[in-house]
């Protein structure tokens, strides 16, 4: 930072060269030592808030109240500073970021945003989403002291970074609710989050990605703004970039919005012209499901689902195009909640005929959820493996004889004998049976009747 020497350095028309040689110098000196220890002072806190656990007595010892004025101080260096250490706190803490707020820091943040330098529009930008990212509320408050315009102006600023921090914050706050994405919508922030992905920078393109999944998966109306936007059109591409996080976020918006009608599914699949037909989006797709990533593997199931539970035109055009396989190894590889998208695209495409049913079922879909059944302990997991099963085994007597060469319905009968949890607040109280006069040991239980009844 510039020296207080120099600023205040003695010339023939300032008040200071009047003064005698030594009394300039312990002035200068001074003020060198005062910007000094404001310097040191907010680089201290802001590396003490950089560690879990802090936030709170750093407040409780009147920080906010004094890093306050150094937001506004004349030296840029001390503005950066002290915003980073008020970023950082507020971003522990929702207490902290409450207090923040309370103090009225928001719209300095605000001029800091249209004012300042990159390194100070950068850490402005930093604590707007520190704070946004708590509550409803909270986003609100960012929202209400005027931050989106300004953070429009810093996504059309020339440094990356600078439009990748105010991305940030948009998408924090558009991701608390309907109404905050509408707002960030009615700001004409998404044609500005569209150019976004077409920069050459993939962190800037990811962030922008993440805020438009932020907006579209509140509403259909919001979700048809981001169609609107154009958006399909230049993600589609991004289902086959080299970043796997990007491809990631990619799969996840295009599924934001194809869960919201077929018409946007269609949409989605057809890329908005991002090729000459669906045929191109729905092949990356595919491939995206056998990812080496673990996470854009699970954004593309869920694709997958989203799209295929509209039509019976959609679950065929995944069919013909090889999804069915992919899914099922999905399915297989995967444990836990993680599994969930697969084993429903399974069931949403079982449900709409017997040919697609019959597929799963050949390709090894029946298989699959049955051992994800038997072998995971989720209870959504199992839900979600019975509904399938019954979406197959509906159609037909060979339909419903696949599902039971599987071994699930002994599965199924097994779970229908487990005791029902008295914790759990959905059920009912069960009053203890009253005595028989015959012993329940000579009743069969239900799976040796099931065997019995099958012989």
């Amino acid at each position: 930072p510039q020296s207080a020497a120099k600023r205040l350095s003695p010339t023939p028309q300032t008040p200071l060269a009047s003064l005698p040689s030594t009394a300039q110098r312990q002035l200068l000196s001074l003020f060198d030592r005062y910007q000094r220890e404001r310097l040191l002072f907010a680089q201290s806190l802001a590396e003490l808030a950089a560690r879990e656990g802090t936030a709170d007595a750093l407040a409780a010892a009147g920080a906010t109240r004094l890093l306050r004025p150094l937001m506004t101080d004349a030296v840029p260096a001390v503005q950066q500073a002290a915003a980073m250490a008020v970023g950082r706190m507020a971003s522990w803490s929702e207490e902290v970021a409450g207090e923040v707020v309370r103090e009225g820091i928001v719209e300095g943040l605000v001029g800091g945003l249209v004012d300042g330098n990159r390194f100070h529009k950068k850490a402005c930008a930093f604590v707007l989403r520190s704070i946004a990212k708590h509550s409803p509320a909270h986003a609100r408050s960012v929202a209400d002291g005027g931050a989106l315009p300004a953070l429009a102006r810093c996504i059309e600023d020339f440094d990356p970074q600078v439009k990748e921090g105010a991305v940030w914050a948009v998408g924090y706050v558009a991701r608390q609710n309907s109404d905050l994405a509408q707002r960030v919508v009615s700001a004409s922030l998404l044609p500005l989050l569209v150019l976004c992905l077409q920069e050459p920078s993939s962190p800037l393109k990811r962030v922008a990605a993440s805020a438009l999944s932020d907006i579209s998966k509140h509403t259909p109306p919001l979700a048809h703004a981001v169609l609107d936007a154009l958006a399909v059109r230049h993600l589609a591409p991004l289902t086959t970039h080299a970043d796997a996080k990007l491809r990631r976020q990619a799969f996840s918006v295009l599924g934001q919005i194809a869960k919201h009608g077929i018409d946007m599914a269609e949409s989605v699949v057809d890329g908005q012209g991002a090729g000459d037909d669906g045929a191109v989006v729905v092949e990356a797709v595919v491939r995206g499901v056998r990812d080496e990533d673990a996470a854009v593997r699970r954004a593309a199931a869920t694709l997958v689902c989203e799209v295929v539970k509209h039509s019976e035109e959609l679950s065929q055009l995944f069919v013909n195009s090889g999804a069915l396989a992919p899914l099922v190894d999905y399915v297989t590889s995967t444990t836990g909640v993680s599994r969930l998208p697969g084993i429903m695209a399974l069931g949403y495409i079982s449900a709409f005929g017997e040919a697609l049913a019959l597929a799963v079922a050949v390709t090894g879909g029946v298989d699959a959820v049955a051992r994800a059944m038997d072998t995971d302990e989720e209870d959504l997991v199992k839900s979600a493996c019975a509904w399938t099963l019954g979406q197959v085994g509906r159609h037909s007597p060979e339909h419903a004889r696949a599902v039971a060469a599987s071994g699930a319905l002994l599965r199924l009968a097994d779970i229908t004998c487990l005791p029902t949890n008295p914790s759990h607040p959905c059920t009912p109280p069960i009053s203890p049976p009253k005595p028989t006069a015959r012993s329940s040991s000579c009743l069969p239980r239900r799976r040796d009747w099931f065997i019995w009844t099958r012989s």
